[in-house]
């Protein structure tokens, strides 16, 4: 890149359950609670950013450019633009990567960029037949077309589309995401134990993190009308692997590996990150948490898409001349234990390389140093902040480790791959 972008700091919400301690805060109010927070933490003034950018993949019908709304609720003036970007579970770092591309074309130079996501109030739809009952009814003129209209209505109407499965569900290939996982358990021969195990130490690592306080470093506590949340609620204490094999496949019934306990939670949450250049940081004083040194995205077939992150990964290597061996960190994030065993199989693989980059093998994945504090397994996946998310406890964890590179990737519903590479 032209100039490095560094990350002054950030900040994030506890990750929540879905319709639990967090089901009545809206999305714009979530980011705007943990937004406003962040820049009272670092003594800015508001007026000092050139623009708000913010991912969400749920974006609601009454918060329309959801960015926007969270800027102002978040104590920012009319006059700093906001926008909203969404790129499904690449959101958060969809918002980092548009900053950057303003601030290298001269655009601006300071941005409040993040992502945020309420799973909880994604709503149920009405049937089309329904709605276009409703539409046809409320544009009728007499009596006698409305009764005509009402007689025609079928009790079958009334079945909703659930908007969250439906938001899971890619469009092209028409598989929820957990087929896509099931199918690269089948194509890379990944147990139901070897995921079940995954799972498992997910949620020790989490709660090895939570117990020993490394997550205050990077969450605000939200206080609600009707309870409050400090940490991450999704963590299983003192989970084990019996609870874990007890569970039914959840996706394939009949012959599935991949369960409820070995794929990402459903969450609400919230990340927000100050990003500038890094003169701009030297200009106005400010100690960045670490920087950007690049990022790339890929595609690859949607049937397949939780191998996003060796797609972007090696386009990411090829821009940068860095290898795995030089990586000291890596956030992967866990939408299913599956679809990470299956990134490390290939990372490692010369077989699948060679055969779809034309390359040898990545490298092998040091578990060492992969997801240390746990990962969306144990914590949740709430799909606009994640991306965000995952940089955030990557340079916190690296600044606590006194490493160097950290990298940072996740797949992407619908087939595609992100990865960014940090440093201190």
């Amino acid at each position: 890149m032209k100039e490095r972008i560094a990350i002054i700091d950030g900040l994030r919400s506890p990750i929540a359950k879905a319709n639990g301690k967090l089901n009545d805060v809206t999305a714009d109010n979530l980011g705007a609670i943990i937004s406003k927070e962040l820049i009272l933490r670092n003594n800015l003034d508001y007026e000092e950013f050139d623009e708000v950018i913010m991912g969400n993949v749920a974006q609601p019908a009454n918060a329309a450019n959801i960015a926007r709304v969270m800027a102002i609720r978040a104590g920012f003036s009319q006059n700093t633009p906001a926008y909203t970007v969404h790129r499904n579970c690449a959101s958060g770092m969809q918002a980092i990567s548009s900053a950057i591309e303003k601030i290298h074309s001269n655009q601006g130079s300071l941005y409040l960029v993040g992502g945020m996501e309420s799973m909880s109030n994604i709503p149920l739809l009405y049937s089309d037949e329904l709605r276009n009952l409703i539409t046809k009814f409320s544009y009728s003129k007499s009596i006698i077309e409305k009764l005509k209209l009402l007689s025609s209505f079928r009790p079958s109407f009334l079945k909703p589309t659930i908007g969250l499965l439906s938001g899971l569900t890619d469009p092209i290939s028409g598989k929820i995401m957990g087929i896509t996982a099931e199918n690269l358990a089948n194509e890379f021969k990944i147990s139901r134990a070897a995921q079940d195990e995954y799972a498992l130490k997910s949620h020790q690592k989490a709660q090895k993190a939570t117990e020993s306080g490394i997550f205050k470093d990077e969450i605000h506590p939200i206080m609600t009308k009707n309870s409050s949340l400090s940490s991450d609620d999704g963590i299983r204490f003192n989970q084990n692997i019996q609870a874990l094999e007890k569970l039914n496949p959840i996706f394939d019934r009949l012959s599935g590996t991949v369960t409820a306990g070995n794929s990402s939670q459903v969450s609400d949450g919230a990340c927000s990150l100050i990003v500038c250049s890094e003169s701009k940081a030297k200009e106005l004083n400010l100690e960045p948490l670490g920087f950007i040194k690049d990022y790339a995205y890929a595609g690859l077939d949607a049937h397949r898409m939780g191998l996003g992150p060796v797609y972007a990964t090696k386009k990411l290597f090829d821009k940068t001349s860095v290898s795995l061996k030089d990586i000291d960190l890596i956030e992967m994030n866990e939408a299913f234990a599956a679809q990470i065993i299956a990134n490390q199989k290939a990372f490692a693989s010369n077989d699948f390389c060679k055969k779809t980059f034309n390359s040898n093998a990545l490298g092998e994945i040091n578990e060492e140093i992969l997801n240390v504090n746990g990962g969306a397994i144990a914590l949740g996946h709430p799909v606009g902040m994640s991306g965000a998310r995952i940089v955030l406890t990557a340079l916190k964890e690296l600044r606590r480790r006194d490493d160097k590179l950290a990298l940072a990737t996740l797949c992407i519903g619908g087939g595609q791959g992100a990865s960014f590479l940090l440093e201190i």
